[in-house]
């Protein structure tokens, strides 16, 4: 199973970007999404998570900004973010847990990650 996120890139403060996270190969099927941003020497945090019916949750600082979504039928989940700041620049993740289909069980598998970067 492979993620490949998409969307990245620079934006103006107070400005939106939307990351697409597609997952490929075999999947048998898709439990939670998640979205996680990395700064430069600090650990992965979880942004947003999304279940397999839709059921979304925030971090705080994030919550009514930004919204998380999936398209079951495509394998892709979406993070549309609005009012960007200069503190949301980093590195953004998708995951996935995900079970193929020789029965091997559920794993959590991650995308290589895209840059976004928030300044005038």
């Amino acid at each position: 199973v492979q993620l490949v996120e998409s969307g990245g890139g620079s934006v103006q403060p107070g400005g939106s970007l939307r990351l697409s996270c597609q997952a490929a190969g075999d999947i048998f099927r898709i439990n939670t999404m998640g979205w996680y941003r990395q700064f430069p020497g600090k650990p992965r945090e979880l942004l947003a998570s999304i279940g397999p019916t839709g059921t979304a949750n925030y971090e705080d600082t994030v919550r009514g900004r930004f919204t998380v979504s999936r398209d079951n039928a495509k394998n892709t989940m979406f993070l549309q973010m609005s009012r960007l700041t200069p503190e949301d620049t980093g590195f953004y993740y998708c995951t996935a847990k995900a079970a193929r289909t020789d029965g091997s069980g559920w794993t959590n598998y991650w995308g290589q990650g895209t840059q976004v970067t928030v300044a005038s």
